[in-house]
């Protein structure tokens, strides 16, 4: 088998992504797939057809983490680039597993637990790039654009309800049920496993519900969803 050491890089290796556990130890994160639309309410308010059609995904790179610690308040640097920052409060499912082409039972197997995160968008970019028929990434794929609270271990456990919510400053943003999703965690993993060849250690964020809105530096963030845990922002302006 070849190996590697330290000394066999060029540059010094970048230091990889990982997300605290609760409970201790820290999951160590390879990809982000995001799924989008999957909540009806969602998909109206963006002015789409929440009919149910085949999901569609976009990724963020690994490093676009921004792991918050249990009872900690993190710190998001207002992006460059943009003056519409929005936030899309969401369930992640981190595995553990993987593989092609996976059943929705096979799928199940695969779960090692869930995380609160807030996918968060340069909205007037994305806004940009629809109109000109062009990719989502520079709206979606920047660094710290991927929150994340502590992952909780439920193995194998398919969550389908339960309250997932998104308050700014003390007042309720966004509200809605995980029953509400359009696609399930295993049909959602199950799809997803066609395209790509999923492997221990991605993350999944699997939609927002309704009430997206914009975040301005001085904003608090406080996102949960039951029986996972919760999550705390703080929106810092960029010096200079």
């Amino acid at each position: 088998m070849n190996t590697m050491s330290n000394d066999d890089f060029v540059i010094a290796r970048p230091a990889a992504p990982a997300v605290p556990v609760f409970g201790g130890g820290l999951f160590p994160v390879r990809r982000i797939y995001c799924v989008a639309r999957n909540y009806a309410a969602h998909a109206r308010e963006m002015g789409a057809d929440p009919t149910r059609e085949a999901p569609f995904f976009f990724t963020k790179p690994g490093d676009a983490v921004l792991p918050v610690g249990e009872g900690q308040t993190g710190r998001f640097d207002y992006p460059l680039g943009t003056q519409d920052v929005h936030h899309e409060i969401e369930l992640v499912v981190a595995l553990c597993a993987g593989g092609e082409n996976l059943s929705p039972e096979a799928a199940e197997e695969c779960i090692w637990g869930y995380a609160v995160g807030l996918d968060m968008t340069r909205r007037d970019l994305q806004a940009e790039a629809k109109a000109k028929g062009r990719p989502w990434d520079i709206a979606k794929a920047f660094d710290q654009s991927a929150p994340i609270s502590p992952i909780r271990h439920l193995p194998g456990q398919v969550l389908q309800s339960g309250e997932i919510r998104l308050d700014v400053n003390g007042e309720a943003r966004q509200c809605g049920d995980l029953a509400d999703m359009i696609w399930g965690i295993p049909e959602m993993i199950a799809y997803l496993s066609r395209y790509f060849r999923l492997q221990a250690g991605d993350l999944i964020f699997t939609g927002t519900p309704e009430g997206v809105g914009p975040v301005v530096p001085g904003d608090r963030l406080e996102g949960r969803v039951a029986g996972v845990g919760a999550l705390a922002l703080e929106v810092v302006a960029r010096p200079g």
